[in-house]
């Protein structure tokens, strides 16, 4: 990002994870940066206190993005905080991991949350960031999706998995209908990082060791690890990557072990 530096990047779920992570990288390039939160508005203030004592400027706004309306006026606030400063950026980083379970345990009530944040959140800021960056000439969105969309997830996750699958779908489409407005939508794909999300199963060595064994680099990611390729997406340096679905997996998955030593 060159002449779009002094627009903001925007990343929802941004107060912890990976959209943390993102808000950190961005800032030392010197971006402004926005994050949301829906319900952590202590961690979302502590990492914008931390950012603007590095000197950067940030920004924490509440928003749920699984509600149109929090969507709509998220975009609205950064709007009138930036004035003649348009949106650079958009990361979709907010996202939920439902229920895990048999499909049989699923009610419509799970899924239809898990959509809403995971499927229909997304699609709804790219919209309202679309209708910015088509204004202004050029715009980056990136998408958090997940190497569940690849293999239909770890056991009990099918319908996480079929959400990010849907992000991905979501992505190449939209990167083809925006590409010729100077818009670029690419996704990256995690394999299983070490966040809040996945602190469960982190802070138990027995089952980290267990993922890490199926993983060909035989280790997790941190966070720092999947935001540099998402900051690198938003770029100038990606100025011809667009409907891109960048696996950031340690090499995937090696389904039932570690592979052989060479």
């Amino acid at each position: 990002m060159t002449a779009r530096t002094s627009g903001p990047i925007l990343v929802t779920g941004g107060s912890s994870g990976i959209g943390a992570a993102v808000a950190r990288l961005s800032v030392a390039r010197g971006w402004p940066v926005v994050i949301t939160y829906r319900s952590q508005q202590a961690a979302a203030a502590a990492l914008v206190a931390e950012l603007r004592d590095a000197g950067g400027e940030a920004h924490a706004l509440a928003a749920d993005v699984a509600k149109e309306g929090d969507v709509v006026r998220l975009f609205a606030e950064v709007d009138a905080r930036f004035p003649g400063r348009p949106l650079a950026g958009l990361v979709n980083s907010a996202g939920i991991g439902g229920r895990h379970g048999p499909v049989g345990t699923f009610t419509g009530e799970d899924l239809a949350a898990l959509w809403a944040t995971n499927v229909t959140g997304t699609i709804i800021a790219s919209r309202e960031a679309v209708a910015r960056f088509s204004r202004s000439g050029a715009g980056a969105i990136v998408n958090v999706s997940s190497m569940a969309a690849t293999i239909g997830g770890r056991p009990g996750a099918s319908a996480y998995a079929a959400s990010k699958a849907a992000v991905d779908t979501f992505t190449v489409g939209l990167a083809k209908e925006v590409a010729a407005r100077g818009i670029r939508v690419n996704a990256v794909r995690p394999g299983f990082t070490d966040t809040a999300m996945t602190r469960r199963v982190t802070d138990d060595p027995a089952a980290l060791a267990a993922i890490a064994a199926t993983i060909p680099a035989n280790r997790i990611a941190t966070a720092e690890e999947v935001a540099r390729p998402i900051v690198w997406l938003l770029s100038d340096e990606a100025s011809f990557v667009t409907g891109a679905r960048l696996d950031v997996s340690g090499g995937g998955f090696v389904i039932g072990g570690r592979p052989l030593e060479a």
